[in-house]
């Protein structure tokens, strides 16, 4: 008996096709620019067309439209199953393939490209378990559901959803969070490096509550000084360096830094990357010196994000979201 095949898709950007989709009892996509997807017969001919359609391409962008249309075109069968979770809606439907390719620009020139389906059930989004949702948000417009077949089959023959698992929720609440603080990374790699990076810090530092300022050149160990009051005479005051290479800092720079800190003063040194084991024994003996590698300043720039300005929030644009909490 043949594996049954489940497929799943998006309806554009803005859930443009999502009336179409359920209306109409098709699926579609678009680049319409693409014309009749049918007259080329493998990823090659796709890859090819589009790079003239579509100029300034990346090469991920180019493998993902070929395989898209491809897929659609070629590896869809009729009988296989579909799942479109519909954002307006908040449900997720499930049909049946029942009609082969169709290239149809007169009845919608934004998505001309359709396959008729049997929506058999749609259900809210909280029957299902969040991995199995976690699997329907993929990023791109059509694609294989494989880890959750079982989940979507069940609910379409009435059978009751999974029980939600805390541990589930746990790997993909810590997932998202892991890739968001990998994104702010990123982020102030392409936008702050070397003296850029101080700036960003010094501003952080003010929406702490400290008084900031960079220092003269002449000190190549000190990049940030830092205190409570306007005036820098009351303590503590913190000597702050700054590095944005990628590799882990080395003893050295670490050692120079507290080497001009003074007992009643405390020394920071933060960097992008992380630190040797050297630098991390010699500052864990010292009560006045704190490392800050790469995730922890991602940790200190999300716990103010919201007070940060305008300029600086748009280098690292995040969304505001709940994400499950689940009890130790």
């Amino acid at each position: 008996m043949k594996e049954k095949i489940v497929w799943g898709i998006h309806g554009g950007r803005e859930w443009e096709a999502d009336n179409l989709f359920r209306k109409s009892n098709v699926i579609a996509v678009g680049w319409h620019a693409m014309g009749d997807l049918s007259k080329y017969k493998d990823r090659e001919e796709y890859k090819e067309k589009y790079t003239r359609v579509y100029a300034d391409v990346s090469e991920g962008a180019m493998r993902n439209a070929a395989g898209i249309f491809y897929r659609f075109v070629h590896e869809m069968d009729i009988g296989d199953l579909v799942v479109y979770p519909s954002s307006p809606t908040r449900q997720v439907y499930i049909g049946k393939i029942i009609g082969s390719y169709k290239y149809l620009p007169d009845v919608d020139p934004h998505f001309p490209n359709q396959r008729d389906v049997r929506w058999l059930k749609n259900l809210p989004r909280t029957h299902f378990s969040q991995q199995a949702l976690y699997e329907i948000g993929s990023a791109l417009t059509l694609f294989q559901v494989r880890n959750n077949v079982d989940e979507f089959i069940a609910a379409l023959e009435g059978k009751p959803g999974p029980l939600v698992v805390e541990e589930e929720v746990a790997t993909i609440t810590a997932d998202i969070e892991t890739q968001t603080r990998d994104f702010i990374l990123k982020q102030l790699y392409k936008h702050y490096k070397g003296e850029a990076l101080e700036e960003f810090v010094i501003h952080l530092l003010e929406k702490m509550g400290y008084h900031a300022r960079r220092t003269t050149r002449n000190k190549p160990s000190i990049d940030i000084i830092a205190h409570k009051d306007e005036f820098g005479f009351e303590p503590p005051v913190i000597k702050c360096q700054v590095k944005t290479e990628d590799s882990p800092i080395k003893l050295e720079p670490v050692e120079k830094l507290y080497s001009n800190v003074d007992p009643k003063e405390f020394g920071l040194f933060i960097a992008l990357s992380n630190y040797s084991d050297k630098a991390r024994r010699f500052a864990d003996g010292k009560a006045n010196l704190r490392l800050i590698d790469g995730y922890e300043l991602v940790d200190m720039i999300t716990a103010y994000y919201d007070d940060l300005d305008t300029q600086f929030k748009n280098s690292i644009p995040l969304k505001k979201v709940f994400l499950p909490n689940p009890a130790d």
